[in-house]
């Protein structure tokens, strides 16, 4: 065994490997992160929603009168961050393989994708609370 190491090690000179691949990890944690943050960020909306509608139905308000929209802004963010913790995966995996073969490209289109997507998710987010705070009087 401590032969095979030792011929992987020469087949790779790369002295950067080790940390290379530590800094690959890093990245696919800071997915994780992010991924399960946008989940635990949806459910607390699509939650909130649920008890706010109880609430509303204990008041007596009738149920046409009931924040929907709440619902599915936590269950696309919830959707959101497992397909975050899915697309790091796959980031990190093809980033892995790129480096074991010295063949490493820059991340492209993923970048810009996910940027885009949340930015536009922020900004639904804004103007739902800005409508509710304009038409709500």
């Amino acid at each position: 065994m401590v032969e095979r190491m030792a011929e992987n090690m020469a087949e790779n000179s790369n002295p950067n490997r080790a940390r290379d691949h530590l800094a690959n990890e890093r990245t696919f944690l800071a997915w994780l992160r992010t991924g399960i943050a946008t989940i635990v960020f949806g459910f607390a909306i699509g939650r909130f929603s649920i008890a706010l509608r109880e609430f509303m139905k204990l008041q007596g308000y009738s149920s046409a009168v009931t924040p929907g929209l709440t619902t599915w802004l936590g269950i696309i963010s919830t959707v959101g961050g497992v397909v975050l913790i899915f697309a790091g995966l796959q980031r990190y995996n093809k980033t892995k393989i790129q480096l074991d073969s010295n063949s490493f490209e820059p991340a492209g289109y993923v970048i810009d994708l996910v940027s885009w997507l949340l930015g536009i998710f922020g900004l639904v987010l804004g103007g739902y609370l800005a409508y509710i705070a304009v038409f709500s009087k």
